[in-house]
């Protein structure tokens, strides 16, 4: 299902639609004669790609659970062998390897949230953007959104995000890597959606790596400690919290937002 129809379609018809695609996979793999467990693995798959067009992270896991647990529920999946249950698992695996997830396994970005930043961060054309931890593209496509004229680029661990996050996004330059190590010295901003843990880490990396007056912006988790130039307040009513480097510890008397 592209990701143009799963926009015209109301929550939950996407979800619907895409369990029935795995069921009608399975269900004609297995009149071709396929073994139940092929079939399955087939299915579940497909469940899996299609959640990739999901739009929050809940709603992935909705899509890409929804024909593995339904099979669970009948007679066909209560017959399969007990190892025909690690295949799906196998395939998440290698989808979000366990190293991912000590990061945020899976953030989308909302279409609308950094259409404001551009407003405080305002970049010349040709000037670089990095998503770190770009995932599925969601965040890359945001960026594109306040950004048209600059470049737009991406850094994903998960090997089959980022080739998924490439196709959606060819305006970007997706590599997949460690957004740890590589170096964000090049770039104006560097976008996170990450997790509240993460935050100290990324604002010494920052530190230690971008040149002064250079941005780090994160959306909906502040950076504990330290002081925001702006915060700006998204459609759903998240936060967006922007650093302007090098970074300043908050005051010890500090409270409440910094901004807008």
């Amino acid at each position: 299902m592209p990701p143009s129809a799963s926009r015209r379609l109301a929550w939950p018809l996407p979800a619907l639609a895409a369990w029935a695609m795995a069921w009608a996979l399975f269900i004609a793999l297995a009149r071709l004669g396929s073994p139940p467990w092929l079939a399955a693995t087939a299915a579940t798959a497909a469940g899996l790609g299609l959640a990739a067009f999901a739009s929050t992270r809940w709603r992935v896991w909705v899509v890409a659970a929804g024909f593995p647990a339904s099979l669970l529920a009948t007679s066909t999946g209560q017959a399969l062998p007990a190892w025909a249950w690690l295949l799906p698992l196998g395939l998440l695996w290698l989808l979000y390897p366990r190293y991912t997830w000590r990061d945020a396994p899976l953030f989308p970005t909302p279409q609308a949230a950094l259409d404001e930043l551009a407003t405080c961060v305002p970049l010349s054309s040709g000037d670089r953007a990095l998503d770190a931890g770009c995932g599925l593209g969601h965040g890359l496509r945001a960026l594109h959104r306040a950004y048209p004229h600059a470049r737009i680029d991406g850094v994903e661990w998960s090997g089959p995000l980022a080739l998924i996050a490439r196709w959606r996004c060819r305006f970007a330059s997706v590599r997949r890597g460690d957004m740890w190590t590589l170096d964000w010295s090049a770039y104006q901003i560097v976008y996170l959606f990450q997790r509240p843990e993460s935050m100290p880490r990324a604002l010494a990396k920052a530190g230690a790596e971008m040149r002064r007056g250079t941005w780090l912006a994160s959306l909906e988790f502040e950076a504990a400690g330290w002081q925001a130039q702006a915060v700006l307040r998204c459609p759903d009513g998240r936060s967006l919290w922007l650093y302007r480097l090098p970074p300043r510890a908050a005051p010890a008397s500090s409270g409440g937002e910094a901004g807008r």
